[in-house]
């Protein structure tokens, strides 16, 4: 069997951001995101925003990064691809000219053939229906809609005019709310303008000084409205699925809705099951601005965006979870345990092969700095980490599992403090002024487990590898036992202080699973429920599970607490239930079922 684990485990490309919404400082973070994923000749690609290149997988497990033609829009975001007939076709976003479409027969070595552009778009989508008609989707914006057109099959040009598919409505659609878990609506006309005045005050950039596109994309910004963006469109069983992302790349609720249509240029209702992706906790949060394809096998994936947003609001990863219709025709994806290891085949709703065994365990360190202490690394949350005082080889980090376990994956994963270099390359203008880097940087570590902490054994040692994985994934699927695990002998890009938001474990523990927890749940307005878990010593964490019956709680929120847990992400008008299973290192226990009061 083979495994993997989410963020895909790829080269994430550094950015030198320089901003004019910030007066142009520059900001560094890796980004990669807005993921079109294909199957094309028997094999898998992914064209993700911001990478130089494509992924391409035999398997959907071992993924290589190959550099593609200069002449494509690398430096535009949301690239769409699609395949027709024997052609692939690439086009990406931007707002400030005309966006041409290119179109090969083979992805990684070309060539690509240039069809001209008629009008300037973000975030586009082609679609091809079963009797050859084609039809194009793009918006990505808080003030205006997602469009849709018919095109022209050879000319790629408009035919008719384009039809407003898709509104925001955040009063009655919980996830479309920005925020963290969706907890703020929209602000008055008159709270806007006081905002963006006090941005310009707060900048000192004078107004004149912003470039003219620059302006509204502020004003949007300030106005709490969420965005829509992100088409992407499926065809099942002879029903249109129109998806969509909302309401915010850099929010944790960052998710996918869909909206179901007899005709691909509908109309469209909104579907039962929404938003049918949604990763709002764990390790890694988000799973908004995706794809959907078929495998070779006929089963259905969904990868999206997902969130890390400290060192910059794009600082994103790409995630890939199963997905499938039901008997009913609603679009659905896994991902109640959607960052830890997964097997690539078998039923969608397969549960976890192992157990997180690394949560809220002490960790020693060499060294660390203030606000970076080595507890960081195993509190499952990528928006901290632990940090080296030096960047010396010798600098560790060791985490005790309290006792041995049976191991059978490692994710180590590195952060990017805040950079201070030079931008290495000539800064690209434009609204998303960046330099991407183009040269390939190594990351390097050794791995070791002790049953006692003095006699130590190789897991994994790649001190001289090449590969720069940010996210890398250990996996022995036989297992070892260990009660220690020892990062060191680590050097990462730049030169810098090593630093690790995660330090993940993941096996079988022995003893009992935890017993079922005890909860109440309650709407407490059209849009938000709170969830009021028990304490329980004996579970980790617990996934609160709900969805339109008992047989569909197809939305979920890891949290590793007690206590009272809000969700915004209701739909106003429907009914919903609930569920709340409990997990520790042996596995889960499933709580009882309540329809929501």
């Amino acid at each position: 069997m083979k495994y993997f684990c989410n963020p895909i485990n790829v080269n994430y490309r550094y950015q030198f951001n320089a901003d004019p919404r910030r007066g142009g400082q520059l900001q560094i973070c890796r980004e990669a995101a807005d993921p079109s994923m294909i199957c094309f000749q028997g094999r898998y690609y992914i064209f993700a925003s911001m990478t130089l290149g494509v992924w391409v997988s035999d398997d959907l497990v071992t993924w290589e990064n190959h550099r593609l033609p200069e002449e494509l829009p690398l430096y535009d975001y949301a690239p769409d691809v699609r395949v027709l007939g024997n052609w692939v076709y690439f086009c990406a976003s931007n707002r400030e000219h005309n966006c041409d479409r290119w179109r090969t027969k083979d992805i990684l070595n070309g060539p690509y053939e240039k069809i001209e552009g008629s009008f300037p778009y973000w975030d586009p989508n082609l679609f091809a229906d079963d009797d050859g008609r084609v039809y194009f989707y793009w918006g990505c914006s808080n003030m205006t809609p997602i469009y849709g057109v018919e095109l022209d099959s050879n000319t790629m040009l408009p035919i008719g005019e384009k039809r407003e598919l898709v509104f925001g409505d955040p009063y009655r659609i919980g996830y479309e709310r920005i925020g963290e878990d969706n907890s703020t609506l929209p602000a008055s006309e008159e709270v806007v303008e006081a905002k963006y005045q006090a941005y310009l005050k707060a900048s000192s950039v004078p107004e004149e000084m912003l470039p003219p596109e620059v302006k509204p994309l502020i004003r949007g910004m300030l106005s709490d409205k969420p965005y829509i963006e992100g088409a992407w469109m499926d065809k099942h069983n002879g029903k249109y699925y129109f998806q969509y992302a909302a309401p915010g790349t850099q929010y944790n609720t960052y998710s996918d809705g869909v909206y179901v249509g007899e005709s691909p240029l509908g109309p469209f209702t909104l579907a039962e099951n929404n938003p049918y992706s949604y990763k709002p906790g764990g390790f890694l949060p988000g799973a908004g601005h995706g794809s959907t394809m078929k495998d070779k096998q006929g089963n259905w994936w969904h990868t999206s965006t997902m969130r890390i947003s400290v060192n910059h609001d794009f600082e994103r990863r790409v995630g890939l979870w199963p997905a499938g219709f039901d008997e009913d025709g609603e679009l659905f994806c896994n991902q109640r345990c959607g960052d830890w290891p997964m097997a690539a085949e078998g039923d969608p709703w397969r549960d976890p092969a192992w157990m997180l065994l690394s949560v809220g365990k002490a960790v020693t360190a060499s060294s660390f700095v203030p606000k970076h202490e080595p507890e960081k690394a195993t509190e499952e949350n990528v928006q901290t980490w632990w940090r080296a005082a030096s960047n010396s080889r010798d600098e560790w980090l060791c985490v005790d599992l309290g006792k041995i376990f049976d191991i059978h994956a490692v994710q180590v994963n590195f952060a990017d403090d805040k950079l201070d270099i030079r931008c290495p390359g000539e800064i690209r203008p434009g609204s998303q002024a960046r330099y991407i880097e183009e040269q390939d940087y190594a990351t390097q570590w050794k791995l070791e487990g002790s049953s006692d902490g003095e006699r130590w054994f190789m897991i994994e040692d790649k001190s001289d590898a090449q590969t720069d994985l940010s996210h890398d994934l250990i996996v022995r699927e036989h297992g070892f036992a260990a009660r220690y695990l020892r990062l060191s002998d680590m050097a990462v890009p730049y030169g810098q202080n090593p630093c690790v938001s995660g330090l993940r474990v993941f096996g079988l523990g022995d003893g009992e699973k935890p017993a079922a927890p005890a909860f109440t749940a309650a709407r407490t307005g059209d849009l938000d429920m709170t969830v009021m878990i028990s304490e329980k010593p004996d579970a980790l964490g617990f996934n609160i599970l709900f969805g339109a019956s008992p047989e569909k709680l197809y939305h979920s929120y890891m949290v590793f607490a007690a206590g009272s847990h809000r969700i915004g992400a209701l739909i106003k008008g429907r009914e919903y239930y609930v569920r709340v299973d409990a997990f520790n290192e042996k596995g889960f226990t499933e709580g009882a079922c309540i329809k929501l009061s």
